[in-house]
């Protein structure tokens, strides 16, 4: 006989603690949805106020009475529910959505279920594993897509749910999910504006921001396209309105213009003005003072980095939305300063990068010159040392500045290094960090940043500031009358300095396998580390000569930025059709464009 003392194990389905909807009566739901059908903001399990509550985090152990979540301690055969705020509505059921478990809607976004074949019977790949296709597609990542086993999912506004396969020559492929035989569920569809990015905008808008006409989204002329009311039923992809399908960052539409693919809409954004060009840093965009009341719509960082949308928690997650900051003209990506900061900034879609300053200049004030970077990594004995009869100043980004500066731009008091008050930091000490001149409380720059030296300070209300102010050291100008920059987008074989095809100087360096001396005009490049994957959407570069058209400057090295591509998406019948290997990347404005999509291979690099 088995005897339970005081014990109870209660065994849920794996996925349970992290889905957004609810399986029968939803007594194992763990999601974070806190309104009540009718819109009321559900109390605190924990608290009594406004109403006595018979269902506590300690008289429900098991219920996972959290916060103030929407829960179904009783085992209510309605489902999920919750006290209210409302003083005179004690409680009221959620409007959770059913799991989809053994069909699907739509395409398949919420699918739940088990299915773990592709559509031809292939197994799928685990999406824990890397092996044999390696991919970003982790819980991590993606924390929110409910990634458990080898199930097929659709986290990407694919047309139905994928996974990657178990064959070695086939990356990955559809499943074959049935579609449910019941009504979809409806959703709150908007028509006047949008929010968030637009996916529920149902509204008669049919022109894009440049003005251009839309083409309708069952036509194949001019542009061939896979977004289909087929192939996406319930995106309301109706005559030529203006819609987003996917997960772009707002409703837009294929052009009637055979030059110009796609372009976003002209549909207002609820409570906010209609978006616009974006101006990024010319002459008519500028900022006075810190920036707080900055209203233009540079979206782009100092190091070229796209924004994120301030109402976005993806791929940072932050506490900056226009919800909280009601005054600070928080809308699209538009770069801003809600918090008083010494200029406007941005949160990036770089996910290695939470944030920059943006490339805006301050009004009145001339563009000044880009400083030499040098980035120093693995601290090697090339490490520049400020000595007595040097300036104190620093190159590039400061990552090697060894002056005495301890006043950070704002004109706070830099706290020491080695003390953890009154700001606590468990990296960044002597100890943690003894190559970087953690010493006393002088700015340093010891994690890189772009922005440059800083330090924790000794003001309780701001945690860290920059050290903006100190000087840059005088700048070597190389023979191309330029200041010398990073040459750090360089793969292969490295030709330091700045290359000009048909020349060669007397400093120049070409080299295989030997060491290069470090000059003004030779410096260290980034490489990523081994079987590294590039997340989608990263920012990367490409360098060449190129043909010019006749444009003049055919001897000189350009560069061109390129976003990172997913090779599943890269690899669709309509861009490059399962073309792109596992050793190689794909990169380009993919969009909704067949010609940009770029494939380069990075197994040598």
């Amino acid at each position: 006989m088995l005897v339970f003392t005081g014990l109870l194990f209660l065994i849920l389905p794996s996925f349970a603690f992290s889905l957004e909807c609810k399986s029968g009566n939803g007594v194992d739901y763990r999601g974070t949805t806190t309104k009540t059908a009718s819109g009321r903001t559900c109390q605190r399990w924990d608290s009594n106020i406004p109403h006595r509550v018979n269902y506590t985090p300690e008289t429900s152990p098991y219920a996972d009475l959290k916060e103030n979540y929407c829960r179904n301690p009783d085992n209510d055969s309605t489902g999920p529910w919750c006290y209210t705020q409302d003083v005179k509505k004690r409680w009221e059921y959620c409007q959770i959505k059913n799991c989809e478990e053994e069909c699907m809607f739509c395409s398949g976004e919420n699918y739940r279920g088990k299915i773990s074949q592709t559509e031809d019977g292939v197994t799928c790949q685990r999406w824990d594993s890397q092996t044999p296709h390696r991919h970003e597609y982790t819980s991590t990542t993606f924390p929110d897509k409910y990634f458990e086993e080898n199930y097929c999912r659709n986290p990407d506004g694919e047309p139905r749910p994928w996974c990657f396969t178990t064959d070695t020559q086939k990356r990955w492929a559809f499943c074959n999910v049935p579609r449910c035989s019941a009504e979809p569920p409806d959703i709150e569809v908007e028509t006047e504006c949008y929010t968030g990015t637009g996916q529920k905008y149902r509204g008669d808008i049919s022109t894009t921001i440049s003005g251009k006409i839309c083409q309708r989204w069952d036509a194949q002329f001019p542009h061939m396209h896979s977004r289909t009311p087929e192939n996406y039923p319930c995106k309301g992809l109706e005559g030529n309105y203006c819609r987003n399908p996917e997960n772009e960052k707002e409703p837009w539409c294929y052009t009637t213009n055979p030059n110009t693919r796609w372009e976003y809409c002209q549909v207002q954004k609820c409570s906010h003005l209609p978006p616009g060009p974006v101006n990024e840093g010319g002459s008519t965009d500028c900022f006075s003072g810190n920036g707080y009341n900055y209203r233009g719509t540079t979206s782009v960082t100092m190091s070229g980095k796209r924004c994120q949308e301030w109402d976005s928690m993806s791929p940072h997650r932050h506490e900056k939305t226009s919800q909280d900051f009601p005054n600070a003209g928080l809308f699209g990506n538009y770069c801003r300063n809600p918090d008083q900061d010494k200029a406007p900034w941005c949160f990036t879609t770089d996910p290695l990068v939470r944030w920059e300053y943006c490339r805006i200049s301050k009004c009145g004030a001339s563009p000044s010159q880009s400083p030499t970077i040098i980035p120093v990594h693995g601290r090697s004995s090339e490490t520049l040392q400020v000595t007595d009869d040097q300036p104190d100043c620093q190159v590039g980004n400061g990552v090697t500045y060894r002056g005495t500066r301890s006043t950070t731009s704002s004109g706070r008091t830099c706290q020491h290094w080695s003390l953890m008050s009154p700001h606590f930091h468990i990296i960044f000490t002597p100890e943690s960090h003894p190559d970087d001149g953690l010493e006393g409380n002088y700015c340093r720059n010891p994690d890189e940043d772009p922005n440059g030296p800083w330090c924790y300070t000794t003001d309780p209300q701001k945690r860290h500031d920059y050290c903006n102010d100190i000087p840059i050291c005088e700048q070597q100008h190389n023979e191309c009358g330029r200041p010398s920059v990073e040459p750090k987008r360089c793969f292969g074989s490295i030709v330091g300095g700045c290359i000009s095809k048909p020349y060669s100087w007397p400093w120049q360096v070409s080299l295989r396998i030997k060491p290069a001396v470090l000059t003004d005009k030779v410096a260290l490049i980034c490489l990523p580390t081994q079987d590294y994957i590039l997340p989608n959407g990263a920012e990367c570069y490409v360098s060449g000569w190129g043909e010019t058209q006749g444009t003049g400057r055919d001897g000189v090295l350009k560069e061109a930025a390129s976003s990172v591509i997913e090779n599943n998406i890269c690899n669709q019948p309509e861009h490059l059709d399962g073309s792109v290997k596992n050793s190689e990347l794909c990169a380009g404005n993919i969009g909704h464009s067949v010609g940009n999509c770029q494939v380069c291979d990075y197994s040598a690099g």
